[in-house]
Protein backbone atom coordinates (compact mmCIF):
# COMPACT_ATOMS: atom_id res chain seq x y z
CA UNK A 1 0.00 0.00 0.00
CA UNK A 2 1.44 3.42 -1.16
CA UNK A 3 2.05 5.82 1.73
CA UNK A 4 3.41 9.46 2.37
CA UNK A 5 7.15 9.94 1.95
CA UNK A 6 9.41 12.03 4.42
CA UNK A 7 10.70 14.89 2.99
CA UNK A 8 13.88 14.64 0.88
CA UNK A 9 15.46 13.68 -2.61
CA UNK A 10 14.40 10.88 -3.70
CA UNK A 11 17.28 9.58 -6.49
CA UNK A 12 15.25 7.13 -8.72
CA UNK A 13 16.26 4.76 -11.55
CA UNK A 14 13.50 4.25 -14.41
CA UNK A 15 13.37 1.63 -17.15
CA UNK A 16 15.94 1.87 -20.38
CA UNK A 17 13.11 0.57 -22.96
CA UNK A 18 10.71 -2.19 -21.11
CA UNK A 19 8.40 -0.70 -18.64
CA UNK A 20 7.96 -3.70 -16.76
CA UNK A 21 11.39 -3.20 -15.38
CA UNK A 22 10.68 -0.39 -12.82
CA UNK A 23 10.67 -1.33 -9.13
CA UNK A 24 7.92 -1.46 -6.66
CA UNK A 25 9.87 0.87 -4.87
CA UNK A 26 10.45 3.05 -7.53
CA UNK A 27 6.92 3.49 -8.52
CA UNK A 28 5.72 3.47 -5.16
CA UNK A 29 7.61 6.95 -4.63
CA UNK A 30 7.02 8.12 -8.24
CA UNK A 31 3.46 8.22 -6.63
CA UNK A 32 3.63 9.76 -4.01
CA UNK A 33 6.30 12.33 -4.53
CA UNK A 34 5.23 15.97 -4.08
CA UNK A 35 6.65 16.06 -7.50
CA UNK A 36 8.82 15.21 -9.74
CA UNK A 37 12.18 16.44 -11.42
CA UNK A 38 12.27 15.30 -14.85
CA UNK A 39 14.56 15.51 -17.72
CA UNK A 40 12.12 15.61 -20.23
CA UNK A 41 8.29 15.71 -19.04
CA UNK A 42 7.20 14.15 -21.96
CA UNK A 43 9.30 11.03 -21.72
CA UNK A 44 8.42 10.75 -18.12
CA UNK A 45 4.74 11.81 -18.67
CA UNK A 46 4.24 8.07 -20.10
CA UNK A 47 6.51 6.45 -17.30
CA UNK A 48 3.77 8.20 -14.55
CA UNK A 49 0.91 7.29 -16.50
CA UNK A 50 1.82 3.68 -16.63
CA UNK A 51 2.42 3.51 -13.00
CA UNK A 52 -0.67 5.51 -12.24
CA UNK A 53 1.00 8.25 -10.53
CA UNK A 54 -0.79 11.55 -10.86
CA UNK A 55 1.98 14.19 -9.54
CA UNK A 56 3.03 17.23 -11.03
CA UNK A 57 6.30 17.56 -12.67
CA UNK A 58 9.38 20.36 -12.95
CA UNK A 59 11.50 19.79 -15.87
CA UNK A 60 15.36 19.47 -14.74
CA UNK A 61 18.12 19.27 -16.84
CA UNK A 62 21.57 20.60 -18.04
CA UNK A 63 19.84 24.21 -19.01
CA UNK A 64 18.38 24.41 -15.70
CA UNK A 65 19.43 27.43 -14.02
CA UNK A 66 20.56 28.01 -10.54
CA UNK A 67 17.34 30.11 -9.63
CA UNK A 68 15.86 26.71 -10.19
CA UNK A 69 18.58 24.71 -8.48
CA UNK A 70 17.64 27.16 -4.95
CA UNK A 71 13.93 26.83 -5.34
CA UNK A 72 14.32 23.00 -5.13
CA UNK A 73 16.36 23.29 -2.39
CA UNK A 74 14.32 25.47 -0.57
CA UNK A 75 11.45 22.53 -0.31
CA UNK A 76 13.59 19.49 0.31
CA UNK A 77 12.87 20.47 4.11
CA UNK A 78 9.20 20.25 3.95
CA UNK A 79 8.62 18.03 0.68
CA UNK A 80 9.50 14.70 -1.00
CA UNK A 81 11.10 15.62 -4.23
CA UNK A 82 11.69 12.36 -6.92
CA UNK A 83 14.70 12.98 -9.36
CA UNK A 84 14.26 11.06 -12.90
CA UNK A 85 16.20 10.88 -16.34
CA UNK A 86 14.67 10.03 -19.32
CA UNK A 87 15.51 6.56 -18.97
CA UNK A 88 17.95 4.48 -16.57
CA UNK A 89 19.73 5.94 -13.29
CA UNK A 90 19.97 9.75 -12.76
CA UNK A 91 23.48 11.32 -12.74
CA UNK A 92 24.80 8.69 -15.27
CA UNK A 93 25.68 10.71 -18.39
CA UNK A 94 22.55 12.70 -17.02
CA UNK A 95 22.12 15.78 -15.16
CA UNK A 96 21.58 15.92 -11.36
CA UNK A 97 25.01 15.48 -9.53
CA UNK A 98 24.94 19.43 -8.56
CA UNK A 99 21.80 18.95 -6.98
CA UNK A 100 22.58 15.98 -5.12
CA UNK A 101 25.44 17.41 -3.91
CA UNK A 102 24.10 20.91 -2.91
CA UNK A 103 21.07 18.93 -1.05
CA UNK A 104 23.83 17.02 0.95
CA UNK A 105 25.68 19.99 2.27
CA UNK A 106 23.31 21.36 3.21
CA UNK A 107 21.93 18.58 5.47
CA UNK A 108 18.94 16.99 3.44
CA UNK A 109 17.86 14.03 3.35
CA UNK A 110 18.84 12.35 0.08
CA UNK A 111 17.65 8.65 -0.73
CA UNK A 112 18.32 6.37 -4.13
CA UNK A 113 16.51 3.47 -5.37
CA UNK A 114 19.01 1.83 -7.69
CA UNK A 115 17.53 -0.12 -11.37
CA UNK A 116 18.25 -0.15 -14.50
CA UNK A 117 21.42 1.42 -15.88
CA UNK A 118 22.19 0.66 -19.97
CA UNK A 119 25.91 0.42 -19.08
CA UNK A 120 25.74 -2.01 -16.81
CA UNK A 121 23.19 -4.03 -18.81
CA UNK A 122 25.27 -3.88 -22.02
CA UNK A 123 27.86 -5.06 -20.07
CA UNK A 124 26.31 -7.94 -18.74
CA UNK A 125 25.09 -8.85 -22.50
CA UNK A 126 28.75 -8.10 -24.12
CA UNK A 127 30.54 -11.27 -23.16
CA UNK A 128 33.75 -9.57 -21.93
CA UNK A 129 35.71 -9.42 -18.99
CA UNK A 130 33.40 -7.66 -16.18
CA UNK A 131 35.53 -7.79 -13.19
CA UNK A 132 37.09 -4.37 -14.29
CA UNK A 133 35.34 -1.60 -16.17
CA UNK A 134 35.59 2.36 -17.10
CA UNK A 135 32.51 3.94 -18.21
CA UNK A 136 33.75 6.83 -20.38
CA UNK A 137 29.86 8.14 -21.25
CA UNK A 138 29.50 9.66 -24.90
CA UNK A 139 32.74 10.46 -26.58
CA UNK A 140 33.59 14.44 -28.40
CA UNK A 141 31.45 14.77 -32.09
CA UNK A 142 34.91 16.82 -33.40
CA UNK A 143 37.43 14.33 -34.65
CA UNK A 144 40.76 15.70 -32.77
CA UNK A 145 38.32 15.98 -29.34
CA UNK A 146 37.64 12.72 -29.95
CA UNK A 147 40.81 11.09 -30.59
CA UNK A 148 42.14 12.89 -27.61
CA UNK A 149 39.91 11.41 -25.65
CA UNK A 150 40.39 8.02 -26.53
CA UNK A 151 43.98 8.55 -26.06
CA UNK A 152 43.53 8.88 -22.19
CA UNK A 153 42.50 5.73 -21.37
CA UNK A 154 44.09 3.94 -24.16
CA UNK A 155 46.22 2.24 -21.35
CA UNK A 156 43.85 1.50 -18.84
CA UNK A 157 43.83 -1.98 -18.05
CA UNK A 158 40.01 -2.77 -17.69
CA UNK A 159 37.30 -2.77 -20.35
CA UNK A 160 35.75 0.31 -21.57
CA UNK A 161 32.25 1.66 -21.70
CA UNK A 162 30.94 3.84 -24.20
CA UNK A 163 27.58 5.54 -25.21
CA UNK A 164 27.04 6.39 -28.58
CA UNK A 165 24.47 7.45 -31.11
CA UNK A 166 23.29 5.49 -34.47
CA UNK A 167 24.36 8.49 -36.90
CA UNK A 168 28.46 8.55 -35.28
CA UNK A 169 28.49 4.71 -34.56
CA UNK A 170 30.75 4.20 -37.28
CA UNK A 171 33.21 6.90 -37.25
CA UNK A 172 33.75 6.14 -33.37
CA UNK A 173 34.15 2.58 -34.04
CA UNK A 174 36.79 3.64 -36.60
CA UNK A 175 38.59 6.48 -34.38
CA UNK A 176 38.70 3.27 -31.42
CA UNK A 177 40.44 0.98 -33.53
CA UNK A 178 43.03 3.62 -34.95
CA UNK A 179 44.04 4.37 -31.49
CA UNK A 180 43.36 1.35 -29.15
CA UNK A 181 44.13 -1.22 -31.70
CA UNK A 182 42.42 -4.04 -33.09
CA UNK A 183 40.67 -5.10 -29.57
CA UNK A 184 37.41 -7.34 -29.44
CA UNK A 185 34.66 -5.42 -29.30
CA UNK A 186 30.58 -5.59 -28.73
CA UNK A 187 28.10 -3.30 -29.88
CA UNK A 188 24.98 -3.18 -27.50
CA UNK A 189 21.45 -1.71 -29.07
CA UNK A 190 18.04 -1.10 -27.63
CA UNK A 191 18.41 -2.99 -24.34
CA UNK A 192 15.38 -4.56 -23.02
CA UNK A 193 13.26 -3.26 -26.05
CA UNK A 194 11.83 -5.68 -28.55
CA UNK A 195 14.62 -4.98 -30.68
CA UNK A 196 17.45 -6.10 -28.70
CA UNK A 197 20.72 -6.25 -30.33
CA UNK A 198 24.44 -7.70 -29.07
CA UNK A 199 27.08 -7.46 -31.55
CA UNK A 200 30.45 -8.70 -31.40
CA UNK A 201 33.69 -9.05 -32.95
CA UNK A 202 36.87 -6.65 -33.03
CA UNK A 203 37.16 -3.25 -33.58
CA UNK A 204 38.13 -3.39 -37.32
CA UNK A 205 35.31 -5.95 -38.23
CA UNK A 206 32.58 -3.96 -36.42
CA UNK A 207 34.11 -0.23 -38.09
CA UNK A 208 33.26 -1.62 -41.66
CA UNK A 209 30.21 -3.39 -40.70
CA UNK A 210 28.69 -0.07 -39.66
CA UNK A 211 30.66 1.92 -42.17
CA UNK A 212 27.52 3.14 -44.20
CA UNK A 213 24.90 1.88 -41.69
CA UNK A 214 23.15 3.60 -38.98
CA UNK A 215 21.32 1.68 -36.78
CA UNK A 216 18.64 2.92 -34.74
CA UNK A 217 18.07 3.07 -30.78
CA UNK A 218 20.49 3.84 -27.81
CA UNK A 219 23.66 2.17 -28.42
CA UNK A 220 26.23 1.16 -25.90
CA UNK A 221 29.97 0.31 -26.93
CA UNK A 222 31.88 -2.12 -24.89
CA UNK A 223 35.73 -2.66 -25.98
CA UNK A 224 37.78 -5.55 -24.31
CA UNK A 225 41.05 -4.46 -22.08
CA UNK A 226 44.15 -3.90 -23.61
CA UNK A 227 46.05 -7.21 -24.37
CA UNK A 228 49.07 -8.18 -20.98
CA UNK A 229 51.93 -6.97 -21.94
CA UNK A 230 54.52 -9.80 -22.88
CA UNK A 231 57.10 -8.39 -20.38
CA UNK A 232 59.29 -5.74 -19.57
CA UNK A 233 63.08 -5.54 -20.05
CA UNK A 234 65.33 -4.47 -16.36
CA UNK A 235 65.95 -1.32 -18.34
CA UNK A 236 62.39 -0.35 -19.02
CA UNK A 237 61.33 -1.21 -15.49
CA UNK A 238 64.51 1.01 -13.93
CA UNK A 239 63.54 4.44 -16.58
CA UNK A 240 59.78 3.62 -15.41
CA UNK A 241 60.34 3.81 -11.71
CA UNK A 242 63.21 6.42 -11.60
CA UNK A 243 60.68 8.77 -13.48
CA UNK A 244 57.59 7.94 -11.30
CA UNK A 245 60.08 8.51 -8.05
CA UNK A 246 60.40 12.27 -9.00
CA UNK A 247 56.59 12.30 -8.76
CA UNK A 248 55.42 9.45 -5.83
CA UNK A 249 56.47 7.65 -2.97
CA UNK A 250 57.73 4.40 -3.14
CA UNK A 251 54.79 2.48 -2.64
CA UNK A 252 52.96 4.53 -4.88
CA UNK A 253 55.77 4.85 -8.03
CA UNK A 254 55.82 1.15 -7.47
CA UNK A 255 51.57 0.89 -7.98
CA UNK A 256 52.20 2.89 -10.78
CA UNK A 257 54.68 1.46 -12.41
CA UNK A 258 53.56 -2.55 -11.93
CA UNK A 259 50.01 -1.03 -13.54
CA UNK A 260 51.21 0.12 -16.44
CA UNK A 261 53.77 -2.52 -17.28
CA UNK A 262 51.49 -5.21 -16.07
CA UNK A 263 54.36 -6.88 -13.69
CA UNK A 264 54.04 -8.02 -10.40
CA UNK A 265 53.83 -4.62 -7.61
CA UNK A 266 55.96 -7.05 -5.08
CA UNK A 267 58.82 -7.13 -7.47
CA UNK A 268 58.90 -3.36 -8.19
CA UNK A 269 58.42 -2.38 -4.40
CA UNK A 270 61.58 -3.86 -3.79
CA UNK A 271 63.19 -2.26 -6.22
CA UNK A 272 61.96 0.89 -5.58
CA UNK A 273 62.48 0.74 -2.00
CA UNK A 274 66.46 0.28 -3.18
CA UNK A 275 66.16 3.55 -4.59
CA UNK A 276 65.12 5.19 -2.18
CA UNK A 277 67.50 4.39 0.21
Amino acid sequence: MDQSLPPGLYIVATPIGNLGDITARAAETLRNADYVLAEDKRVTAKLLAHIGAKVPMTAYNDHSDDRLRERILGELGTKAVALVSDAGTPLISDPGYKLVRAARQEGHAVHTLPGPCAAIAALTLAALPTDRFLFVGFLPPKAKARTDAIAEVSSVRATLIFYESGPRLGDTLGALQATLGDREVAVVREVTKLHEECVNGTLAELAVRYADVTPRGEIVIVVAPPPKPAGASSAEIDAALDEALTRLSPSRAAAEVAEHLGIPRKQVYALAMEKAR
